[in-house]
């Protein structure tokens, strides 16, 4: 394993399924283990504003899933179901017992496939901010992505200049100049439309979960921007509606919730894992 020596999080990666992962661990003794989804276009540096608050209740995990992030990528994991099937092989291989999963935007997808297919390595979900609803509802770049005639045309885009946009507002690159160049740097070089592979798998994928979710007896918490206009308000409601042990809070933010608003966002989290969970869970 290599370290990156760049604070507050200290990052590392390790190969899980023939692929490099990037990770974050704490490594702290603890009956409670969360595991964060790294978000896309960003990197699990998108979790440096709630990770001190998690940090301080427990063990916490952060992942690039395959193909997002700085980890490696095959062509048939970038996909929910099949990055659910290596999420249970990887926490069974790292020990990770059944961690809380934390899964905002694309790691929405992905947890609930996981959680639909391996409900004994997961013992609470927290999700939200993903296009997840079926018949889709996406919009801005996303649905450009999700509706675009092939990957050829996300290729022909400048992902550098694209990318850069999208997160200045959360990752200033005069402001947080390392956060920023890693969030970019992660999708340059063709990066970018390999890893869009997962949002347009959605049309057929959110099918198969429509169907999957009312059998989801995992305790979820759905927490998203009320203001998000890339993913609707509808696919969070949705979420609530079918998943029959949930609860739903939206945060004062757009769509990454997870850094505008991080004090809601931890604090939410926070809780849940500490025992909230308990709420939604069936007497």
């Amino acid at each position: 394993m290599v370290a990156e020596p760049v604070a507050p999080i200290t990052t590392y990666f390790r190969v899980c399924d023939g692929v490099r992962v990037r990770f974050a661990d704490n490594k702290a003794g603890s009956r409670i283990t969360v595991l964060l989804l790294a978000p896309w276009p960003e990197s699990l540096w998108a979790f440096r504003r709630i990770w001190d608050r998690l940090a301080a209740v427990g063990r916490v995990v952060a992942i690039d899933l395959p193909g997002f992030g700085h980890s490696d990528g095959r062509p048939e994991l970038i996909a929910p179901d099949s990055s659910g099937a290596f999420l249970a092989g990887m926490i069974d291989e790292w020990g990770l017992g059944a961690p809380h999963v934390v899964g905002p935007d694309v790691g929405t997808a992905a947890a609930l496939f996981l959680a639909a297919k391996a409900p004994e390595l997961v013992t609470s979900l927290t999700i939200g901010g993903g296009a997840v609803l079926y018949p889709i509802e996406a919009g801005g770049a996303l649905k450009e992505i999700i509706e675009a005639p092939s990957l050829e045309a996300v290729r022909a885009l400048d992902a550098r200049t694209n990318v850069g946009y999208a997160v200045e507002p959360v990752a200033g690159s005069v402001s947080e100049p390392e956060v920023h160049e890693d969030y970019v740097s992660a999708y340059d070089l063709g990066r970018f439309a390999e890893s869009a592979r997962f949002v347009r798998h959605y049309p057929e994928q959110n099918q198969v979960l429509r169907d999957l979710l009312p059998s989801i007896t995992t305790p979820t918490q759905v927490v998203a921007g009320r203001d998000d206009d890339i993913v609707p308000w509808s696919n969070n409601q949705y979420l609530d509606d079918l998943l029959p042990h949930s609860e739903i809070h939206p945060v004062d933010a757009g769509h990454f919730a997870w850094e505008q608003a991080a004090e809601q966002y931890g604090r939410l989290v926070a809780d849940w894992v500490t025992g909230g969970y308990g709420r939604v869970v069936p007497g």
